[in-house]
């Protein structure tokens, strides 16, 4: 959850852009050249028609906000994000002004049961939530990763148009405006290394708006085990496109991460030689 700053920092005013927005219920063949698209020209995109229901976004909203209205002292029990627990960080990067604080679970249900005691005054209804967010969320999450990777099959990988990063845009922030039923969806550091470049990783934050009110987000994160070798197929290295990244697993990754910055770029640390 981003806390709201009474003096928050505005960037200069800049056109509101829209994401793509891709019914996943359309006819299979267009949902996925819209996702390739998406990937390759934005690296964001949003997705309705998703299948997970109102009523488990709600139950997992509501149990979000009743833990992070709770005392200091009570939050910290669920004990330092060590890597999964809260945790509470100031940011400064860019000029931001503020504060996140943030509440980090794995995907077990057995561990959630275990944590929901020193997070939750009502566990059972805790752990309840969290797990059918997560069971509901790692389904679609898994949707769209064959949508993506059916894709990268039929697609000619010799045609490689890729939008970069304007030079000229001086890295500005550009603001996009929420859709209320979609779930936004980007391209990690992790896929546009395992597509040789093909699919973009944008550099992305969540602001608060409005001064008197903080903002929550819930994020889930999908990741492959930590010791598996993450390299392109062959498919996608060519002589026009030699391999941009050496091989490098999920630990390896993890282990850089942590000792960067939040807003700091990761993926340099492994550009092939």
């Amino acid at each position: 959850m981003v806390v709201a700053s009474p003096s928050p920092t505005h960037p200069e005013k800049v056109q509101f852009i829209e994401l793509p927005i891709i019914d996943l219920s359309a006819e299979r063949s267009k949902v996925i050249n819209l996702v390739i698209k998406a990937c390759e020209e934005y690296g964001f995109f949003e997705v309705i028609n998703h299948g997970v229901s109102h009523d488990i976004i709600t139950r997992m909203e509501e149990q979000g906000l009743g833990f992070f209205a709770k005392p200091l002292g009570d939050k910290q029990k669920a004990g330092p994000a060590t890597p999964f627990g809260y945790g509470c960080k100031n940011i400064g990067f860019n000029g931001d002004v503020g504060e996140v604080e943030y509440l980090m679970l794995g995907t077990n249900s057995l561990s959630i049961v275990e944590r929901s005691y020193a997070i939750s005054n009502d566990p059972k209804m805790f752990s309840s939530a969290v797990n059918g967010y997560i069971e509901a969320v790692t389904g679609l999450a898994c949707e769209i990763l064959e949508l993506m990777a059916e894709g990268l099959r039929v697609h000619d990988s010799s045609v490689f148009i890729k939008s970069q990063v304007d030079d000229e845009d001086h890295g500005v922030w550009v603001p996009v405006p929420p859709h209320p039923t979609a779930f936004c969806v980007n391209v990690g550091d992790v896929l546009q290394a395992m597509t040789n470049g093909r699919f973009m990783s944008v550099r992305h934050r969540a602001m608060v708006t409005n001064t008197s009110k903080s903002r929550m987000s819930m994020a889930y994160f999908g990741a492959p085990p930590l010791h598996t070798c993450l390299t392109p197929p062959i498919e996608l290295v060519t002589p026009h496109k030699p391999l941009l990244y050496r091989p490098f697993t999920w630990d390896e990754y993890k282990k850089a991460s942590h000792s960067l910055r939040l807003g700091d770029s990761r993926l340099h640390l492994f550009k092939a030689t």
